[in-house]
């Protein structure tokens, strides 16, 4: 069951630099960031799986040596529009009229987001599509705990780094999210590996309104 395997997960302190995860499994975690819902269907990011060691070693230095980053086998940064613009919001549409068909209502409905979006703050753009990417990676971190693949959600890490990397700025990119994905230290190396996971009891977190 899910649940079972959103019990197994922690956010993994320590990895075994020895294991490496598999190719399909990582194919296997990455359709689920795609299929991953967004608002509008608008998908506003963009996914980089990361495998070369030097580059995890940089993005490691710029996450404040986090050691996970290289343990690991692979590193997945979520990278957010820097804003919405008509030619992606167009972009959007004309996927959607290839493969669904042209639809008059569809396209009303795109002019109608961008008569909201386009006149608001790029700041304010770029906040709303990292939103997006959290909700894609609440789907990696189910889909890795399911094959069993550890994994560390990562805020922690200089931004303006991570995109001189990945030369994101020129894609009109922002990182937002970093993800590393790797195999737990089972040697007694990660202090919380043994502990119990702690949650709010359902009484506190969930207030039913009949």
């Amino acid at each position: 069951m899910l649940n079972d395997a959103l019990t197994w997960r922690y956010a993994t302190k320590k990895m075994d630099p020895t294991k490496s995860v598999p190719e399909e499994k990582v194919a296997q975690i990455v359709e689920a960031i795609q299929m991953a819902p967004t608002s509008s269907g608008t998908q506003p990011f963009e996914l980089f799986v990361v495998k070369n060691p030097e580059i995890r070693a940089k993005l490691r230095e710029a996450a404040w040596d986090q050691a996970q980053l290289t343990e690991g086998s692979h590193v997945l940064v979520f990278a957010a529009w820097d804003n919405y613009t008509p030619e992606r919001i167009d972009a959007v549409l004309a996927q959607a009229e290839a493969e669904r068909g042209t639809n008059p209502g569809l396209q009303a409905y795109y002019e109608r987001l961008k008569s909201m979006y386009l006149p608001r703050p790029a700041e304010v753009n770029h906040d709303h599509a990292a939103r997006q990417a959290y909700i894609a990676l609440g789907f990696a971190l189910a889909a890795a705990a399911e094959l069993k693949v550890d994994s560390t959600p990562m805020e922690g890490f200089d931004a303006a780094e991570v995109d001189a990397i990945l030369g994101l700025p020129e894609k009109g990119l922002h990182a937002v999210l970093i993800l590393p994905l790797g195999y737990r230290d089972e040697t007694g190396g990660d202090w919380l590996l043994p502990m119990k996971k702690v949650r709010k009891p359902l009484d506190e977190l969930v207030h039913e309104i009949a």
